[in-house]
């Protein structure tokens, strides 16, 4: 069997290290960036003082500060304008998953000229695109190394995955010390939405031995150190192993892609406003029991990873506490069910079959170890908003 590894020409990992970048620049050619970031970034001073430090290199950057949580086809429109407006021949991403999934599918849009509806899966988009050097500003999305971009698609309210080798950035810099300034929240649904991407990469149909060695990296990594982080903000040796163990779920994810929770999570994020890695977090319990069966020796290992089992325990007993453990996480970081979170009974049900066909559509619930049917998703969909877990 042929293997084929995708990741980023380079990755700059360490504290620091995000003062590399007008390197990282000259080396990709890239001579008028556009920083890419949101109002948090510039209100803290993380972009000025990038934006400082290229200036010292003698490379003048321009800011778009105007980044949305959960990107739409229209915020990914206002980057492309102005690139074209300043003739910017590579993005610089500053941020958590919006900001880096903004810059990638603004530099699509700005090279092919194609609409972001025309990019949407099933269609894989590997082309060659302007560089993007992403700078993640969280511990979780693993965006600054997938292929993949995630857009809402404002019209059919719909998350629209975009994948393919375009959405890869040429380069990634991961520098711990900016997710030190990261609030309770938002440090752990990241962390959750990380772990969710290395468990997917371990079960996925299509793993390899490279995507799970950096899994089971990534799961030991997350495991002893995401409530560490949450707990303590400014623990660094917690928040440098987050970083690391992002790092290593979103390579491992990148070269599997996703599976069945990001499949029933994404209708639910674009739907009801739920941040993604908290959408992950509601069915994870869920998916992962509902899973079993059909991976068991590699939920097993996950457990073990995660520090949820030993190996005395059989893969049988492994799984069943790895579930137990999931529902637990989310009690103790306060992850609330669709319920909880303030979503409408009747809207939900209401919204249920839509849900179902974007979640099938998407193409990920493929990728799951045990693959379900409408009925299935369906049923899913129904545990899921008051957080039940035996399906």
């Amino acid at each position: 069997m042929i293997n084929r590894v995708l990741m980023p020409r380079e990755i700059l990992v360490g504290g620091g290290s995000r003062f590399k970048l007008s390197q990282v620049l000259a080396a990709t050619g890239v001579r008028k960036p556009l920083l890419v970031t949101d109002p948090v970034m510039v209100k803290l001073g993380h972009a000025q003082a990038l934006q400082a430090s290229l200036a010292e290199a003698g490379l003048a950057a321009d800011i778009f500060s105007h980044v949305v949580e959960d990107p739409t086809d229209i915020s990914v429109g206002d980057v492309v304008t102005r690139i074209k407006a300043g003739e910017h021949d590579g993005l610089v991403a500053l941020g958590g998953g919006s900001a880096i999934d903004t810059a990638k599918a603004a530099a699509i849009v700005a090279t092919t000229g194609e609409t972001l509806v025309s990019l949407k899966v099933p269609r894989i988009v590997d082309a060659t695109v302007m560089p993007v050097i992403a700078i993640p500003t969280t511990a979780g999305t693993g965006s600054e190394v997938t292929r993949a971009a995630v857009i809402t698609d404002t019209t059919a309210h719909e998350k629209m995955l975009i994948l393919g080798t375009a959405a890869l950035p040429t380069a990634a810099i991961a520098d711990f010390e900016l997710t030190l300034t990261c609030p309770y929240r938002v440090t752990v649904d990241t962390g959750i939405d990380a772990l969710t991407h290395a468990l997917e990469a371990l079960v996925n149909r299509n793993g390899n031995p490279h995507s799970e060695a950096l899994a089971l990296s990534a799961l030991k990594l997350i495991g002893a150190n995401l409530e560490r982080a949450a707990a303590a903000p400014d623990d660094r040796d917690a928040r440098e192993a987050m970083m690391l163990g992002a790092l290593h779920a979103g390579l491992a994810v990148s070269n599997t892609s996703t599976a069945l929770i990001h499949g029933l999570s994404r209708p639910i994020g674009a739907f009801f406003h739920v941040p993604h890695g908290m959408s992950n977090a509601m069915v994870l319990p869920l998916v992962t029991r509902y899973s079993l069966a059909a991976a068991p020796k590699h939920y097993a290992a996950a457990a073990r990873a995660l520090g949820y089992a030993n190996e005395a325990d059989t893969d049988g007993v492994a799984g069943i506490k790895l579930v137990d453990a999931f529902i637990d996480l989310n009690d103790r970081l306060d992850v609330p069910t669709p319920e909880k979170f303030g979503i409408n009974r009747t809207r939900y049900t209401e919204l249920l079959p839509e849900m179902v066909r974007q979640g099938l559509a998407s193409g990920t619930p493929g990728n799951n170890p045990r693959v379900p049917n409408e009925a299935e998703m369906a049923r899913l969909y129904e545990l899921a908003y008051d957080g039940r877990v035996d399906f």
